[in-house]
């Protein structure tokens, strides 16, 4: 479990470089040595485990659709909406995983017991392959699953997806505390740190969608399986050996309370008149300040500055309950957050144009020829390695050469802001939609023109313009989700932060489809609809287009947004001196 006791600030100005003073502490619970703790000899542990979790989940994941169809038989639209339930419900956990690892357990403690739930998921997984009792059919060849493999199947996977939960939010909040953000070298090591973090994501990816998933379609999948289950063990034990690396944050109770007493206060005190200057707003005195960071005052969401007025100036602040009064830096946390509600819709549709690359781009895969080289094959699951390439090239690019040309052409530190790169990737979604629908248009009218063959005389090639840029795309629009979501929620809230960022594309699987089910009642009115028993009686192309259409539709909207946002401004001088947005995206 991790430490509860609380650091004390060395007092000593010259000791500033020698110690952590973040409110982070060490293994034994006391302050951190700098050169001890931290930094990249403590995240390379963290990324390790990283890169596991996501050769496991892409391993199983990309693969799923191409499971529930030869498997348990499902038709392609009770497949695609299972894969779009399990990948929600599983980028949704983490929303509680979170809320768990911040107010209770702590990052460290969550990573560790989400893991043991994953690793039991993929030890129930390799059992339902392999137990006979357990097994799909008592034979090679059945047209219906047995029942107990079913449950014991979606059970598995739901298990995986439990310990997603706790896993994705803790772990890389935990790897981005381990650095200080009051230092100015390691705020920029942080800033690179994200950007290597998914690196080390789409070398997990890459791998999961080529060896991984080429052992299941050669081999079979209770190897891959176990393979998996290794590979997860091993990392776990890597993970626990970094401990007495690791800084460490104790968990400070529920973040939502405090958010809960300003908007109480606010409620109670809204017939009071607001204070001729935001330096009368209440606030706690620096020297009793132990956790987290001042934050300046801004001009938005007025009325919530009412819950830092001060009623009775006689009785001392500190006594009055925190339903009634609350400092200036938790009313700037609510106000964090509500800004952040747009912002989370604006980016939906992003989510719903990348939601389509694990389940119908794999299975227009598997109807094209996938015969290359020396005449090996293909596994379907396996093009969307070239997202994963394309995210790969893309982060680095963007880390090893844009942003020192931008840090000097634009002088913010992160060359751009963090809504500019979302946004960057966002525009990157709508070309997506456009070559795919382009693309599954010329594959429809090689079907027409040629019934017996099918489109397996069109390679399956076409599809890597598309996945190339869905990669390139998601190196922009997820690594700055990430940083955003991290960034700019309270620093108690940073376990949920990466979780909503999560939540953005659980959110957006479970809106695919709802979509998927209004879009084909509604063209079914009309003729045989859009979603049909497979792809050559579909028509993916219109929906691709619809699906275009909306992002660019909300482009728009999210570029108003971006432009009048203001970031998160961390209080580094007195409240007075505090400039409104003067840090554009840097805290």
């Amino acid at each position: 479990m991790e430490q509860r006791k609380v650091a004390e600030v060395p007092k000593d100005q010259a000791d500033q470089e020698k110690w952590v003073h973040d409110s982070s502490v060490d293994l034994k619970g006391r302050v951190p040595l700098r050169a001890k703790t931290g930094v990249w000899k403590a995240s390379r542990f963290i990324i390790a485990i990283e890169f596991s979790e996501r050769l496991s989940y892409f391993g199983i994941a990309t693969s799923l659709i191409l499971y529930l169809s030869k498997v348990l038989h499902q038709d392609l639209q009770t497949a695609v909406k299972s894969v779009n339930y399990w990948s929600g419900v599983t980028t949704l956990m983490p929303l509680l995983g979170g809320f768990i690892a911040d107010a209770y357990l702590g990052r460290f403690s969550t990573v560790l017991v989400s893991t043991i739930i994953y690793l039991l998921g993929l030890i129930l997984l390799t059992l339902s392959w392999f137990i006979p009792a357990l097994k799909a059919c008592e034979t090679d060849i059945c047209t219906e699953p047995r029942k107990v493999h079913e449950v014991v199947f979606f059970l598995s996977i739901y298990l995986i997806s439990i310990g997603t939960g706790g896993h994705k939010p803790s772990l890389e909040s935990l790897g981005a505390d381990q650095f200080d953000d009051d230092h100015d070298e390691e705020r920029k090591l942080k800033m690179t740190y994200f950007n290597w973090w998914n690196f080390a994501l789409c070398a997990g990816v890459l791998l999961g969608v080529t060896v991984i998933v080429y052992v299941q379609d050669h081999v079979n999948w209770g190897a891959s399986y176990i393979i998996l289950t290794a590979v997860m063990a091993v990392t776990l034990a890597i993970f626990t050996i970094g401990r007495p690396y690791y800084r460490y944050r104790a968990a400070t109770g529920s973040p939502l309370t405090p958010l809960f007493q300003v908007l109480v206060a606010a409620i109670r005190k809204r017939n009071l008149p607001y204070p001729s200057s935001p330096a009368q707003l209440y606030e706690i005195p620096k020297i009793e300040k132990t956790q987290g960071r001042f934050l300046c005052h801004t001009k938005k969401l007025k009325f919530l500055d009412k819950a830092a007025v001060l009623e009775d100036k006689d009785n001392a602040a500190e006594k009055q309950s925190p339903w009634r009064l609350a400092t200036v830096t938790k009313v700037e946390e609510l106000k964090l957050l509500l800004n952040m509600i747009p912002i989370w819709l604006a980016t939906m549709p992003f989510g719903l144009c990348i939601a389509q690359g694990g389940t119908f781009f794999i299975k227009q895969g598997v109807t094209l020829n996938r015969n290359i080289a020396n005449g090996f094959e293909i596994p379907p699951a396996s093009i969307y390695g070239i997202a994963a390439i394309g995210m790969i090239i893309s982060v680095t690019v963007y880390e090893k050469i844009l942003v020192p040309l931008l840090r000097k052409a634009t002088g913010n530190e992160r060359g751009i802001s963090i809504l500019q790169r979302i946004g960057i990737g966002m525009l990157f979604s709508v070309v997506v939609m456009v070559i795919a629908a382009l693309v599954e248009k010329k594959r429809l009218g090689v079907v027409e023109n040629d019934p017996k063959r099918s489109s397996l005389s069109m390679s399956v090639l076409w599809l890597a313009p598309q996945l190339f840029i869905l990669g390139v795309g998601d190196g922009f629009a997820l690594v700055g989700l990430q940083e955003y979501f991290y960034e700019q929620v309270p620093d108690s809230m940073r376990s949920l932060g990466i979780a909503f960022y999560l939540s953005v594309i659980g959110a957006a699987n479970f809106v695919s489809s709802w979509l998927m089910t209004v879009v084909g009642h509604l063209t079914r009115k009309g003729g045989p609809g859009w979603f049909g028993k497979d792809l050559n009686s579909s028509r993916l192309d219109k929906f691709y287009w619809l699906l275009a259409g909306i992002a660019a539709v909300n482009m728009l909207f999210y570029v108003f947004l971006a432009r009048t946002y203001s970031y998160k401004n961390v209080q580094r001088v007195v409240v007075a001196d505090c400039n409104e947005g003067e840090n554009d995206g840097m805290v």
